[in-house]
């Protein structure tokens, strides 16, 4: 992190010699695209916890009928990934559904503001995940990987396609609220160089660390004289891969005390754009999400090629979407916090021309099962749920894949984690299978040995 006193420098030297820390990804030493490009950068609205995929955009009336009934025999249909015991009960939905737009998509109550914009969603409800964990799941959602270790898609894209602009990052993180299970493994580098880490950017406080350049020329003086002995140390190893990573995040970090105070500066919107996201709304979590959402607008249109906005919200029993006992009223508190400014992005990527360069992603690492043990909550569910993708190269207005009448399983055009990531790559003009990196003898890659593009919502 760019120190302004000696101290700090000596602090910074040791933890980039280390690797632990990231301002940006230089220009890919790749080729930049592997065929015409749909789209240029991504935005990823992480909805950690598990949304409730029959309580937003896959409407199922037969849990209406069967509300309060017994599972039975139901149960052993039930499967790994949603397991269930004959006692437990159906639980309705808690909110009305209506059809939207020309398309005539349903969307519940729960997200009115999406649903004025549902003609520009592709709805995925066929979405399947490995295992109903939340460490687990969040770190397979965003490496493809059920472990610690693996690069995640957005180090993986900035890897690939670097920055539009020097200054910047290739991959930010817009975090309002706390860390979400996996930690910062799930926006990790992992074997990619350390460049490629996610930069994170608080939402309350300082955005940045020592974000503020020193007076006058000591700083330069001091990061030239780092500069050199990196150098020397790095020709001593025979061009150590770590300690060019260090010098990159030396230089990054510098550059980016010009530009970032600027990009962050919500002041410079217009009092209309702030109303239209809620920065002035009386909740704070919805407040806070509101900034962040505009900040990663402003970061993508000066050229940050993938933004990642998380939600948190303070005050929950179980954190963001993950309502074991509190269904109604948490789901409701993070619909609140979310659905207004993600609608607003939309809308203001569309008023700057930004909309149809830009991949919008809105997924969580699972959804949430159809049937209750306490009459209050939903638990965890990974055998089909619901994500959207919007903006560049989707088609908008359409749902793709199925579930059974009752939500428990994906039965038409099943959706992986690997098929949504062979997909984002896609847009970006990226093969999945030819995207890699040599590390521990073999030729690594996001997908591994799997994964399809979906061509049926594509452009």
């Amino acid at each position: 992190m760019l120190a302004t006193t000696s101290t700090g420098f000596g602090l910074m030297a040791l933890s980039s010699l280390m690797a632990d820390k990231s301002y940006g990804a230089p220009v890919s030493n790749i080729a930049p695209h592997h065929f015409a490009p749909k789209c240029k950068n991504v935005v990823f609205f992480f909805m950690p916890g598990g949304v409730s995929h029959i309580d937003s955009f896959d409407p199922k009336p037969v849990l209406t009928r069967h509300h309060g009934q017994e599972l039975g025999d139901w149960a052993e249909r039930a499967g790994r990934k949603s397991p269930a015991t004959p006692s437990r009960k159906w639980k309705k939905c808690p909110w009305e559904f209506q059809n939207y737009g020309e398309s005539g998509l349903p969307v519940s109550s729960l997200f009115p503001h999406t649903a004025t914009c549902i003609d520009d969603l592709a709805v995925i409800r066929s979405m399947v995940a490995e295992l109903p964990l939340h460490a687990a799941g969040n770190l397979f959602l965003h490496s493809g990987r059920l472990r610690a270790g693996s690069p995640s898609l957005g180090s993986w894209i900035s890897y690939g396609l670097g920055s539009e602009n020097e200054n910047l990052p290739g991959y930010v993180l817009l975090n309002s609220g706390s860390v979400p299970p996996g930690g910062k493994e799930n926006f990790s580098n992992g074997y990619l160089p350390a460049s490629y880490q996610a930069t994170s950017i608080r939402a309350e406080g300082a955005p940045l660390e020592n974000i503020v350049p020193a007076r006058g020329n000591q700083q330069q003086l001091k990061l030239q004289w780092l500069l050199e002995q990196d150098r020397g140390f790095a020709q001593e190893l025979g061009d150590h891969a770590e300690i060019e990573s260090a010098i990159r995040n030396y230089e990054m970090a510098f550059r980016m005390q010009t530009e970032i105070p600027d990009v962050l500066e919500l002041s410079q919107e217009t009092a209309a754009t702030q109303e239209m996201y809620g920065l002035h709304a009386e909740d704070k979590d919805l407040r806070l999400y509101a900034m962040q959402c505009m900040r990663a607008r402003r970061l993508l249109e000066s050229g940050v090629r993938f933004v990642e906005v998380t939600a948190n919200p303070v005050g929950l029993d179980n954190g963001s979407w993950d309502q074991h006992s509190q269904l109604k009223r948490d789901h409701e508190k993070n619909a609140l916090v979310t659905d207004q400014p993600i609608t607003a992005f939309i809308r203001d990527l569309k008023q700057r021309g930004l909309f149809d360069e830009t991949l919008i992603v809105w997924a969580g690492e699972m959804g949430r099962t159809p049937h209750t043990g306490n009459e209050h909550g939903r638990d965890h569910h990974t055998s089909g749920f619901s994500i959207w993708l919007a903006g560049g190269g989707v088609k908008g207005g359409m749902a793709f894949g199925e579930t059974d009448e009752f939500g428990m399983h994906a039965v038409e055009n099943p959706v992986t984690i690997y098929d949504l990531h062979a997909t984002i790559l896609h847009l970006l003009g990226l093969d999945h299978e030819r995207l890699t990196f040599r590390y521990g003898g073999r030729d690594m890659s996001l997908t591994d040995v799997h994964g399809r593009v979906v061509e049926e919502i594509l452009t």
